[in-house]
Protein backbone atom coordinates (compact mmCIF):
# COMPACT_ATOMS: atom_id res chain seq x y z
CA UNK A 1 0.00 0.00 0.00
CA UNK A 2 2.97 2.12 0.38
CA UNK A 3 2.94 3.38 -3.46
CA UNK A 4 -0.75 4.15 -3.12
CA UNK A 5 0.18 6.70 -0.51
CA UNK A 6 2.89 8.56 -3.08
CA UNK A 7 0.07 8.49 -5.59
CA UNK A 8 -2.41 10.48 -3.62
CA UNK A 9 0.28 12.84 -2.09
CA UNK A 10 1.05 13.76 -5.67
CA UNK A 11 -2.33 14.20 -6.43
CA UNK A 12 -3.39 16.60 -3.22
CA UNK A 13 -0.06 18.67 -4.11
CA UNK A 14 -0.51 19.04 -7.63
CA UNK A 15 -4.26 19.01 -7.76
CA UNK A 16 -5.61 16.18 -9.59
CA UNK A 17 -9.30 14.87 -8.39
CA UNK A 18 -8.39 11.44 -9.34
CA UNK A 19 -5.71 8.91 -8.01
CA UNK A 20 -6.07 5.62 -9.29
CA UNK A 21 -3.82 2.58 -8.15
CA UNK A 22 -3.33 -1.45 -9.00
CA UNK A 23 -5.62 -3.08 -6.77
CA UNK A 24 -6.31 -7.06 -5.57
CA UNK A 25 -2.86 -8.40 -6.90
CA UNK A 26 -2.31 -11.86 -4.87
CA UNK A 27 -5.16 -11.18 -3.02
CA UNK A 28 -5.82 -14.18 -0.84
CA UNK A 29 -4.03 -16.62 -2.85
CA UNK A 30 -3.98 -19.07 -4.59
CA UNK A 31 -5.98 -18.67 -7.38
CA UNK A 32 -9.78 -18.41 -7.57
CA UNK A 33 -9.61 -18.71 -3.63
CA UNK A 34 -10.54 -14.79 -2.57
CA UNK A 35 -13.74 -13.88 -1.65
CA UNK A 36 -16.01 -10.44 -2.05
CA UNK A 37 -15.73 -9.62 1.39
CA UNK A 38 -11.72 -10.28 0.79
CA UNK A 39 -12.34 -7.65 -2.05
CA UNK A 40 -14.06 -5.22 0.05
CA UNK A 41 -11.59 -5.06 2.75
CA UNK A 42 -8.24 -4.44 0.19
CA UNK A 43 -10.31 -1.87 -1.41
CA UNK A 44 -11.14 -0.15 1.59
CA UNK A 45 -7.62 -0.08 2.62
CA UNK A 46 -6.83 1.58 -0.63
CA UNK A 47 -9.30 4.18 -0.54
CA UNK A 48 -8.08 4.88 3.23
CA UNK A 49 -4.21 5.54 1.41
CA UNK A 50 -6.47 8.75 -0.53
CA UNK A 51 -7.09 6.27 -3.83
CA UNK A 52 -10.33 6.77 -5.27
CA UNK A 53 -10.07 4.92 -9.01
CA UNK A 54 -9.61 0.90 -8.72
CA UNK A 55 -7.80 -0.87 -11.12
CA UNK A 56 -8.73 -4.36 -10.64
CA UNK A 57 -6.21 -7.08 -11.61
CA UNK A 58 -7.07 -9.33 -12.74
CA UNK A 59 -9.51 -10.69 -14.84
CA UNK A 60 -7.52 -13.51 -17.05
CA UNK A 61 -9.23 -14.54 -20.16
CA UNK A 62 -10.84 -17.79 -21.28
CA UNK A 63 -11.28 -18.75 -24.39
CA UNK A 64 -14.87 -20.86 -24.98
CA UNK A 65 -14.20 -24.75 -24.45
CA UNK A 66 -11.39 -24.52 -21.90
CA UNK A 67 -12.39 -26.59 -18.66
CA UNK A 68 -13.49 -24.96 -16.08
CA UNK A 69 -12.71 -22.77 -13.86
CA UNK A 70 -10.62 -21.70 -16.95
CA UNK A 71 -7.16 -19.71 -17.62
CA UNK A 72 -5.71 -18.49 -14.83
CA UNK A 73 -2.89 -15.63 -14.37
CA UNK A 74 -0.72 -16.94 -11.30
CA UNK A 75 -1.04 -13.18 -9.47
CA UNK A 76 -4.29 -12.72 -9.94
CA UNK A 77 -7.73 -13.73 -8.04
CA UNK A 78 -9.34 -14.10 -10.77
CA UNK A 79 -12.25 -11.82 -10.09
CA UNK A 80 -14.69 -12.83 -13.03
CA UNK A 81 -18.38 -15.04 -13.75
CA UNK A 82 -16.18 -18.03 -13.19
CA UNK A 83 -16.43 -17.60 -9.42
CA UNK A 84 -19.41 -18.57 -8.62
CA UNK A 85 -19.71 -15.94 -6.06
CA UNK A 86 -19.97 -13.43 -8.84
CA UNK A 87 -23.77 -13.28 -8.33
CA UNK A 88 -23.04 -10.40 -5.91
CA UNK A 89 -20.52 -8.53 -7.76
CA UNK A 90 -23.21 -6.09 -9.00
CA UNK A 91 -23.73 -5.17 -5.23
CA UNK A 92 -19.90 -4.82 -4.36
CA UNK A 93 -19.28 -2.77 -7.52
CA UNK A 94 -22.35 -0.01 -6.41
CA UNK A 95 -20.03 -0.32 -3.07
CA UNK A 96 -17.24 1.01 -5.04
CA UNK A 97 -18.72 3.30 -7.46
CA UNK A 98 -19.99 5.23 -4.76
CA UNK A 99 -17.03 5.75 -2.59
CA UNK A 100 -15.29 6.26 -5.74
CA UNK A 101 -17.89 8.72 -6.78
CA UNK A 102 -17.80 10.78 -3.22
CA UNK A 103 -14.13 10.88 -2.26
CA UNK A 104 -13.61 12.42 -5.40
CA UNK A 105 -15.63 15.38 -4.37
CA UNK A 106 -14.10 18.67 -2.96
CA UNK A 107 -10.45 18.72 -1.70
CA UNK A 108 -8.53 16.36 1.11
CA UNK A 109 -8.06 17.49 4.18
CA UNK A 110 -4.50 16.70 5.28
CA UNK A 111 -2.81 18.33 8.34
CA UNK A 112 0.83 16.56 8.41
CA UNK A 113 3.08 16.70 5.84
CA UNK A 114 5.54 13.97 5.75
CA UNK A 115 9.08 14.69 4.81
CA UNK A 116 11.04 12.34 2.28
CA UNK A 117 14.54 11.98 3.52
CA UNK A 118 15.55 11.35 -0.53
CA UNK A 119 18.81 12.66 -0.06
CA UNK A 120 19.15 9.97 2.64
CA UNK A 121 18.32 7.13 0.65
CA UNK A 122 20.34 8.35 -2.71
CA UNK A 123 23.23 8.14 -0.28
CA UNK A 124 22.82 4.54 0.74
CA UNK A 125 22.24 3.25 -2.66
CA UNK A 126 24.57 0.73 -3.65
CA UNK A 127 25.63 -1.58 -6.69
CA UNK A 128 22.29 -3.78 -6.94
CA UNK A 129 20.19 -2.20 -4.60
CA UNK A 130 18.94 1.60 -6.06
CA UNK A 131 15.35 1.08 -5.09
CA UNK A 132 14.14 4.13 -3.90
CA UNK A 133 10.75 3.38 -2.64
CA UNK A 134 12.02 0.18 -0.33
CA UNK A 135 15.14 2.40 0.91
CA UNK A 136 12.58 5.24 1.82
CA UNK A 137 10.43 3.12 3.44
CA UNK A 138 13.69 1.45 5.52
CA UNK A 139 14.49 4.90 6.26
CA UNK A 140 11.23 6.08 7.69
CA UNK A 141 10.97 3.41 9.99
CA UNK A 142 7.87 1.68 11.22
CA UNK A 143 6.70 4.11 13.87
CA UNK A 144 6.02 7.52 12.38
CA UNK A 145 3.15 7.00 9.82
CA UNK A 146 0.88 5.44 13.19
CA UNK A 147 2.19 7.58 15.49
CA UNK A 148 0.60 10.57 13.02
CA UNK A 149 -2.40 7.91 12.09
CA UNK A 150 -3.03 7.22 15.33
CA UNK A 151 -2.95 10.49 16.96
CA UNK A 152 -6.05 11.29 14.42
CA UNK A 153 -4.02 13.03 11.77
CA UNK A 154 -4.25 12.70 7.69
CA UNK A 155 -1.08 13.26 6.21
CA UNK A 156 1.11 13.36 2.72
CA UNK A 157 4.30 12.99 1.45
CA UNK A 158 6.37 15.54 0.36
CA UNK A 159 9.93 15.96 -0.73
CA UNK A 160 12.71 18.54 -2.01
CA UNK A 161 11.18 18.89 -5.38
CA UNK A 162 7.64 19.91 -4.30
CA UNK A 163 8.74 22.11 -1.96
CA UNK A 164 11.32 24.24 -3.82
CA UNK A 165 8.79 24.42 -7.27
CA UNK A 166 5.44 24.90 -5.02
CA UNK A 167 5.97 25.70 -1.36
CA UNK A 168 5.05 28.74 0.22
CA UNK A 169 4.01 29.63 3.41
CA UNK A 170 0.96 31.35 3.91
CA UNK A 171 -0.19 32.73 7.06
CA UNK A 172 0.82 29.57 9.57
CA UNK A 173 0.32 27.27 6.93
CA UNK A 174 2.49 25.47 4.63
CA UNK A 175 1.62 25.21 1.33
CA UNK A 176 2.48 23.01 -1.35
CA UNK A 177 0.64 23.27 -4.68
CA UNK A 178 -2.95 23.06 -3.87
CA UNK A 179 -2.54 21.28 -0.70
CA UNK A 180 -2.03 23.23 2.57
CA UNK A 181 -0.32 21.74 5.30
CA UNK A 182 -0.60 22.78 9.44
CA UNK A 183 2.46 21.03 10.49
CA UNK A 184 5.26 18.59 8.88
CA UNK A 185 7.59 15.86 10.26
CA UNK A 186 10.84 15.33 9.47
CA UNK A 187 11.93 11.87 10.23
CA UNK A 188 15.46 11.06 11.54
CA UNK A 189 16.91 12.94 8.47
CA UNK A 190 20.50 13.48 8.26
CA UNK A 191 21.25 15.40 4.68
CA UNK A 192 18.93 18.06 4.02
CA UNK A 193 19.10 21.04 1.17
CA UNK A 194 19.70 24.36 2.67
CA UNK A 195 16.85 25.85 0.76
CA UNK A 196 14.70 23.13 2.26
CA UNK A 197 15.87 23.67 5.75
CA UNK A 198 15.01 27.57 4.92
CA UNK A 199 11.78 26.95 4.42
CA UNK A 200 10.92 24.44 7.45
CA UNK A 201 12.69 27.29 9.35
CA UNK A 202 10.07 30.26 8.11
CA UNK A 203 7.35 27.86 8.65
CA UNK A 204 8.19 27.16 12.03
CA UNK A 205 8.58 31.38 12.57
CA UNK A 206 5.52 32.07 11.46
CA UNK A 207 3.75 29.42 13.68
CA UNK A 208 3.45 26.07 12.19
CA UNK A 209 4.56 23.03 13.46
CA UNK A 210 7.62 21.67 12.53
CA UNK A 211 9.19 18.16 14.48
CA UNK A 212 12.39 16.61 14.14
CA UNK A 213 12.49 13.08 15.13
CA UNK A 214 15.15 10.44 16.11
CA UNK A 215 18.03 12.93 15.46
CA UNK A 216 18.39 16.13 13.18
CA UNK A 217 19.89 17.14 10.00
CA UNK A 218 23.66 17.83 10.15
CA UNK A 219 24.89 17.59 6.88
CA UNK A 220 24.37 19.22 3.37
CA UNK A 221 23.43 16.14 0.40
CA UNK A 222 25.59 15.65 -2.64
CA UNK A 223 29.36 15.04 -3.48
CA UNK A 224 29.93 18.52 -4.05
CA UNK A 225 28.57 20.13 -0.84
CA UNK A 226 30.83 21.53 0.47
CA UNK A 227 32.38 22.09 5.24
CA UNK A 228 30.55 25.66 4.79
CA UNK A 229 27.08 23.80 3.53
CA UNK A 230 27.89 21.30 6.29
CA UNK A 231 28.52 23.80 8.83
CA UNK A 232 24.94 26.30 6.96
CA UNK A 233 23.31 23.35 7.74
CA UNK A 234 24.20 22.96 11.22
CA UNK A 235 23.72 26.75 11.89
CA UNK A 236 19.83 26.71 10.41
CA UNK A 237 19.35 23.47 12.44
CA UNK A 238 20.40 24.60 15.77
CA UNK A 239 18.54 27.88 15.38
CA UNK A 240 15.57 26.20 14.41
CA UNK A 241 15.42 23.03 17.12
CA UNK A 242 18.27 23.87 19.78
CA UNK A 243 18.13 27.35 20.46
CA UNK A 244 16.45 28.61 23.35
CA UNK A 245 14.18 30.33 21.02
CA UNK A 246 13.80 27.18 18.87
CA UNK A 247 10.16 27.57 17.03
CA UNK A 248 10.90 24.08 16.18
CA UNK A 249 10.76 20.98 18.63
CA UNK A 250 12.68 17.30 18.68
CA UNK A 251 11.33 14.53 19.76
CA UNK A 252 13.40 11.40 20.26
CA UNK A 253 10.94 8.47 20.50
CA UNK A 254 7.88 8.82 17.58
CA UNK A 255 6.20 5.59 18.88
CA UNK A 256 5.90 7.54 22.52
CA UNK A 257 6.13 10.91 21.97
CA UNK A 258 5.10 11.95 18.15
CA UNK A 259 1.61 11.67 18.46
CA UNK A 260 1.43 13.43 21.75
CA UNK A 261 3.37 16.37 20.52
CA UNK A 262 1.21 16.61 17.29
CA UNK A 263 -2.47 16.87 19.86
CA UNK A 264 -0.49 19.42 21.83
CA UNK A 265 0.07 21.47 19.15
CA UNK A 266 -2.49 20.91 16.86
CA UNK A 267 -6.56 19.99 17.40
CA UNK A 268 -6.77 16.04 16.43
CA UNK A 269 -9.38 15.96 13.05
CA UNK A 270 -10.49 12.38 14.17
CA UNK A 271 -10.59 11.54 17.68
CA UNK A 272 -11.51 8.25 19.33
CA UNK A 273 -12.21 7.04 22.82
CA UNK A 274 -10.96 4.54 23.63
CA UNK A 275 -8.11 4.85 20.96
CA UNK A 276 -8.93 2.02 18.08
CA UNK A 277 -5.57 1.91 15.77
CA UNK A 278 -7.85 -0.62 13.66
CA UNK A 279 -10.26 2.45 12.80
CA UNK A 280 -8.91 4.85 9.74
CA UNK A 281 -10.69 7.76 8.10
CA UNK A 282 -10.30 10.02 5.14
CA UNK A 283 -11.34 13.28 4.89
CA UNK A 284 -12.82 15.30 2.12
CA UNK A 285 -14.08 18.86 2.06
CA UNK A 286 -16.72 20.73 -0.30
CA UNK A 287 -18.74 24.26 -0.21
CA UNK A 288 -21.86 21.95 1.53
CA UNK A 289 -20.06 19.36 3.62
CA UNK A 290 -17.35 17.40 5.49
CA UNK A 291 -17.72 14.36 4.34
CA UNK A 292 -15.12 11.57 6.42
CA UNK A 293 -14.85 8.19 4.89
CA UNK A 294 -14.62 5.71 8.39
CA UNK A 295 -13.33 1.84 8.13
CA UNK A 296 -13.03 -0.50 10.29
CA UNK A 297 -9.33 -2.47 9.01
CA UNK A 298 -9.90 -5.26 11.59
CA UNK A 299 -11.31 -8.65 11.89
CA UNK A 300 -13.55 -7.16 15.37
CA UNK A 301 -16.35 -5.07 16.01
CA UNK A 302 -15.43 -1.75 17.54
CA UNK A 303 -17.60 0.87 19.43
CA UNK A 304 -16.12 4.33 20.26
CA UNK A 305 -17.00 7.64 20.77
CA UNK A 306 -15.59 9.60 17.75
CA UNK A 307 -14.80 13.57 17.66
CA UNK A 308 -14.85 15.09 14.25
CA UNK A 309 -13.02 18.25 14.09
CA UNK A 310 -16.37 19.89 12.86
CA UNK A 311 -18.33 22.74 14.78
CA UNK A 312 -22.27 23.75 14.69
CA UNK A 313 -23.38 20.95 12.24
CA UNK A 314 -25.59 18.40 11.67
CA UNK A 315 -23.95 14.67 11.27
CA UNK A 316 -25.68 12.22 8.87
CA UNK A 317 -24.43 8.31 7.80
CA UNK A 318 -24.31 7.40 5.36
CA UNK A 319 -24.29 3.53 3.66
CA UNK A 320 -22.31 2.70 0.59
CA UNK A 321 -23.11 -1.08 0.88
CA UNK A 322 -26.97 0.14 -0.07
CA UNK A 323 -27.06 4.25 -0.52
CA UNK A 324 -28.86 4.52 2.65
CA UNK A 325 -28.60 7.90 4.57
CA UNK A 326 -29.77 8.54 7.78
CA UNK A 327 -29.50 11.59 10.36
CA UNK A 328 -27.04 10.62 13.90
CA UNK A 329 -27.29 12.01 17.06
CA UNK A 330 -24.44 14.64 17.48
CA UNK A 331 -22.71 16.10 20.78
CA UNK A 332 -20.28 18.82 21.23
CA UNK A 333 -17.41 17.47 22.95
CA UNK A 334 -15.62 19.56 25.21
CA UNK A 335 -12.83 20.51 23.65
CA UNK A 336 -14.89 21.42 20.36
CA UNK A 337 -15.91 20.09 17.22
CA UNK A 338 -18.79 17.32 17.08
CA UNK A 339 -19.25 13.75 18.77
CA UNK A 340 -20.98 10.43 17.69
CA UNK A 341 -21.18 7.12 18.63
CA UNK A 342 -19.15 4.58 16.37
CA UNK A 343 -20.24 1.06 16.06
CA UNK A 344 -18.49 -0.89 13.43
CA UNK A 345 -18.47 -4.56 12.50
CA UNK A 346 -15.24 -6.32 11.39
CA UNK A 347 -14.22 -4.60 8.18
CA UNK A 348 -17.47 -2.31 8.07
CA UNK A 349 -17.11 1.24 6.44
CA UNK A 350 -19.20 4.20 7.02
CA UNK A 351 -19.26 7.82 5.31
CA UNK A 352 -20.20 10.31 8.29
CA UNK A 353 -21.42 13.44 7.10
CA UNK A 354 -21.51 17.03 8.38
CA UNK A 355 -23.68 19.81 6.81
CA UNK A 356 -25.45 23.03 8.14
CA UNK A 357 -28.99 21.97 6.82
CA UNK A 358 -30.35 18.95 8.83
CA UNK A 359 -32.14 15.95 6.98
CA UNK A 360 -35.77 15.12 8.10
CA UNK A 361 -35.40 11.83 9.99
CA UNK A 362 -35.98 8.67 7.76
CA UNK A 363 -35.19 5.88 9.70
CA UNK A 364 -31.82 4.23 11.51
CA UNK A 365 -28.85 2.56 9.88
CA UNK A 366 -29.30 0.66 13.14
CA UNK A 367 -31.87 -1.42 14.45
CA UNK A 368 -32.17 -1.24 18.41
CA UNK A 369 -32.14 -4.58 20.43
CA UNK A 370 -34.31 -7.44 19.02
CA UNK A 371 -37.35 -7.45 20.40
CA UNK A 372 -38.03 -11.36 19.62
CA UNK A 373 -36.22 -13.83 17.24
CA UNK A 374 -37.86 -16.84 15.10
CA UNK A 375 -35.45 -19.19 13.95
CA UNK A 376 -35.36 -20.67 10.30
CA UNK A 377 -32.17 -22.19 10.56
CA UNK A 378 -34.07 -25.61 9.47
CA UNK A 379 -36.16 -26.89 6.69
CA UNK A 380 -34.73 -25.95 3.87
CA UNK A 381 -34.70 -27.63 0.50
CA UNK A 382 -31.24 -27.32 -1.17
CA UNK A 383 -31.05 -27.39 -5.00
CA UNK A 384 -27.44 -27.47 -6.57
CA UNK A 385 -26.71 -25.91 -9.91
CA UNK A 386 -28.32 -26.82 -12.86
CA UNK A 387 -27.97 -30.89 -12.78
CA UNK A 388 -30.55 -32.08 -10.45
CA UNK A 389 -28.92 -32.74 -7.43
CA UNK A 390 -31.58 -31.91 -4.24
CA UNK A 391 -30.52 -31.81 -0.42
CA UNK A 392 -33.25 -31.28 2.32
CA UNK A 393 -31.41 -29.81 5.08
CA UNK A 394 -33.01 -30.07 8.29
CA UNK A 395 -29.84 -28.89 9.48
CA UNK A 396 -27.65 -25.91 8.10
CA UNK A 397 -24.04 -27.20 7.26
CA UNK A 398 -22.00 -26.73 4.38
CA UNK A 399 -21.87 -28.33 1.81
CA UNK A 400 -18.33 -30.08 2.09
CA UNK A 401 -19.47 -32.17 4.81
CA UNK A 402 -21.62 -33.89 1.74
CA UNK A 403 -19.23 -36.09 -0.58
CA UNK A 404 -21.80 -35.47 -3.41
CA UNK A 405 -21.21 -31.88 -3.13
CA UNK A 406 -17.83 -31.93 -1.47
CA UNK A 407 -16.00 -30.62 -4.91
CA UNK A 408 -19.12 -28.32 -5.95
CA UNK A 409 -18.39 -24.76 -7.33
CA UNK A 410 -21.31 -23.03 -8.31
CA UNK A 411 -24.91 -21.45 -7.14
CA UNK A 412 -27.08 -23.59 -4.96
CA UNK A 413 -30.85 -22.55 -4.04
CA UNK A 414 -32.00 -22.15 -0.16
CA UNK A 415 -35.70 -22.55 -0.56
CA UNK A 416 -38.59 -22.73 2.61
CA UNK A 417 -41.65 -21.24 3.60
CA UNK A 418 -41.92 -19.37 6.81
CA UNK A 419 -44.83 -18.34 8.84
CA UNK A 420 -44.40 -15.21 10.47
CA UNK A 421 -46.89 -14.72 13.47
CA UNK A 422 -49.33 -11.96 14.37
CA UNK A 423 -47.01 -10.38 16.97
CA UNK A 424 -44.06 -9.84 14.87
CA UNK A 425 -45.95 -7.61 12.32
CA UNK A 426 -47.34 -4.49 12.73
CA UNK A 427 -46.45 -0.38 11.58
CA UNK A 428 -44.04 0.03 14.46
CA UNK A 429 -41.76 -3.55 13.91
CA UNK A 430 -39.03 -3.52 11.62
CA UNK A 431 -37.97 -7.19 10.49
CA UNK A 432 -34.35 -8.33 9.90
CA UNK A 433 -33.17 -11.83 8.38
CA UNK A 434 -30.13 -12.25 10.48
CA UNK A 435 -27.19 -14.87 9.24
CA UNK A 436 -25.47 -15.39 12.38
CA UNK A 437 -21.47 -13.73 12.91
CA UNK A 438 -18.36 -14.10 11.50
CA UNK A 439 -15.37 -15.70 13.56
CA UNK A 440 -12.28 -14.05 13.38
CA UNK A 441 -9.37 -15.73 12.49
CA UNK A 442 -5.44 -15.16 13.91
CA UNK A 443 -4.07 -12.81 11.26
CA UNK A 444 -0.77 -14.41 9.63
CA UNK A 445 2.21 -12.72 7.75
CA UNK A 446 1.70 -13.45 4.02
CA UNK A 447 4.14 -13.55 1.60
CA UNK A 448 2.21 -10.95 -0.48
CA UNK A 449 -0.88 -9.84 -0.85
CA UNK A 450 -3.42 -9.61 1.41
CA UNK A 451 -6.98 -11.11 2.70
CA UNK A 452 -9.25 -10.00 5.46
CA UNK A 453 -8.66 -12.41 8.64
CA UNK A 454 -13.07 -13.59 8.82
CA UNK A 455 -14.59 -16.57 8.45
CA UNK A 456 -18.28 -15.15 7.80
CA UNK A 457 -21.68 -17.92 8.32
CA UNK A 458 -22.40 -17.20 4.45
CA UNK A 459 -19.49 -18.61 2.35
CA UNK A 460 -19.53 -16.84 0.09
CA UNK A 461 -21.99 -14.53 -0.95
CA UNK A 462 -25.95 -14.71 -1.00
CA UNK A 463 -28.84 -12.83 -2.72
CA UNK A 464 -31.94 -12.97 -1.10
CA UNK A 465 -35.60 -13.58 -2.26
CA UNK A 466 -38.76 -12.64 -0.34
CA UNK A 467 -41.99 -13.47 -1.63
CA UNK A 468 -40.45 -13.41 -4.97
CA UNK A 469 -39.26 -9.80 -4.95
CA UNK A 470 -35.37 -9.42 -4.15
CA UNK A 471 -34.46 -8.04 -0.94
CA UNK A 472 -30.67 -7.74 -1.29
CA UNK A 473 -27.14 -9.65 -0.36
CA UNK A 474 -25.36 -11.13 1.93
CA UNK A 475 -21.39 -10.96 1.45
CA UNK A 476 -19.73 -9.00 4.13
CA UNK A 477 -20.24 -8.15 7.76
CA UNK A 478 -23.29 -6.96 9.38
CA UNK A 479 -24.52 -10.54 8.02
CA UNK A 480 -28.10 -9.29 8.13
CA UNK A 481 -31.02 -7.79 6.13
CA UNK A 482 -33.96 -5.47 6.16
CA UNK A 483 -37.35 -6.89 5.00
CA UNK A 484 -39.47 -5.29 6.95
CA UNK A 485 -41.55 -4.43 3.56
CA UNK A 486 -41.59 -8.01 1.85
CA UNK A 487 -43.03 -10.20 4.96
CA UNK A 488 -46.60 -10.00 5.64
CA UNK A 489 -47.93 -12.17 8.59
CA UNK A 490 -48.72 -15.97 8.03
CA UNK A 491 -47.25 -18.08 5.19
CA UNK A 492 -44.24 -16.61 3.32
CA UNK A 493 -41.60 -17.46 0.74
CA UNK A 494 -37.65 -17.45 1.12
CA UNK A 495 -35.08 -18.07 -1.92
CA UNK A 496 -31.37 -17.35 -1.26
CA UNK A 497 -29.48 -17.96 -3.79
CA UNK A 498 -26.00 -18.63 -2.73
CA UNK A 499 -22.07 -19.05 -4.62
CA UNK A 500 -19.03 -20.47 -3.22
CA UNK A 501 -15.75 -20.32 -4.73
CA UNK A 502 -14.42 -21.96 -8.01
CA UNK A 503 -11.37 -23.49 -5.96
CA UNK A 504 -13.43 -26.24 -4.56
CA UNK A 505 -14.23 -27.44 -7.85
CA UNK A 506 -9.95 -27.09 -8.35
CA UNK A 507 -9.69 -29.38 -5.32
CA UNK A 508 -11.38 -32.65 -7.29
CA UNK A 509 -9.89 -31.94 -10.45
CA UNK A 510 -6.23 -32.41 -11.62
CA UNK A 511 -4.31 -29.40 -11.75
CA UNK A 512 -2.44 -27.63 -14.29
CA UNK A 513 0.73 -28.54 -15.52
CA UNK A 514 3.20 -25.94 -17.20
CA UNK A 515 5.87 -28.68 -17.96
CA UNK A 516 5.92 -28.27 -21.53
CA UNK A 517 5.19 -24.84 -21.24
CA UNK A 518 8.71 -24.36 -18.73
CA UNK A 519 10.15 -26.63 -21.34
CA UNK A 520 9.58 -24.33 -24.20
CA UNK A 521 10.40 -20.97 -22.38
CA UNK A 522 11.84 -21.43 -19.15
CA UNK A 523 10.25 -21.08 -16.03
CA UNK A 524 8.57 -17.65 -16.11
CA UNK A 525 6.29 -17.44 -13.31
CA UNK A 526 5.81 -20.25 -9.90
CA UNK A 527 1.84 -20.69 -9.78
CA UNK A 528 1.47 -19.36 -5.42
CA UNK A 529 0.35 -20.99 -2.96
CA UNK A 530 -1.16 -24.58 -4.87
CA UNK A 531 -0.23 -26.77 -1.92
CA UNK A 532 -3.50 -24.55 -0.52
CA UNK A 533 -6.11 -25.85 -3.44
CA UNK A 534 -8.31 -27.26 -0.56
CA UNK A 535 -12.13 -27.45 -0.79
CA UNK A 536 -13.49 -24.78 1.42
CA UNK A 537 -16.86 -24.57 3.63
CA UNK A 538 -19.09 -23.35 1.35
CA UNK A 539 -23.15 -22.79 1.58
CA UNK A 540 -25.44 -21.05 4.66
CA UNK A 541 -23.93 -22.36 7.66
CA UNK A 542 -26.45 -20.96 9.94
CA UNK A 543 -28.17 -19.24 12.69
CA UNK A 544 -30.54 -17.77 10.38
CA UNK A 545 -33.14 -15.92 12.44
CA UNK A 546 -35.84 -13.83 11.57
CA UNK A 547 -35.58 -10.86 14.15
CA UNK A 548 -38.26 -8.19 14.98
CA UNK A 549 -37.64 -4.95 16.82
CA UNK A 550 -40.63 -3.37 18.22
CA UNK A 551 -40.65 -0.07 18.66
CA UNK A 552 -39.57 1.58 15.25
CA UNK A 553 -41.46 2.38 12.30
CA UNK A 554 -40.65 0.49 9.19
CA UNK A 555 -37.16 0.29 7.21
Amino acid sequence: MWAGRWASSASHIYNRSVTSSETWTWLHSPVFRATPLDLKAEADLHFLQGINQLIGHGWPYSPDGVEYPGWRFYAAGAFNDKNPWWIVMPDLSRYLQRLSFVLRQGAPVTDVALYLPTDDAWAQFSPGKVNLIETLRDRLGPDVIPAVLDAGYAFDFVDDDALKAAGAVEGTTLRVGSARYRAIVVPGVERIPIGTLRALDAFARAGGVVIATRRVPDLAPGFLATTADHAQVREIVHHLFEAPDAAGVRVLDERAQLGAELIRRLRPDLSLSPAVPDIGFVHRRTAAADVYFVANTGNLPQRATATFRVDDAHAELWNALDGHMAPVAAGTAAGGGRSITLDLEPYESRLVVFSPQARSPVGSLRLPPPSESLDIGDGWTVAFGADGLTSRMNRLRSWTDDERTRYFSGVATYEKEMVVPDRMTGRDVALRLDFGEGRPLTAQRLRSGTQAWLEGPVREAAVVYVNGQRAGSIWCPPYSLGVTALLHRGANTLRILVGNLAVNHMAGHALPSYRLLNLRYGVRFEPQDMDKVQPQPAGLLGPIRLIASHGIGPS
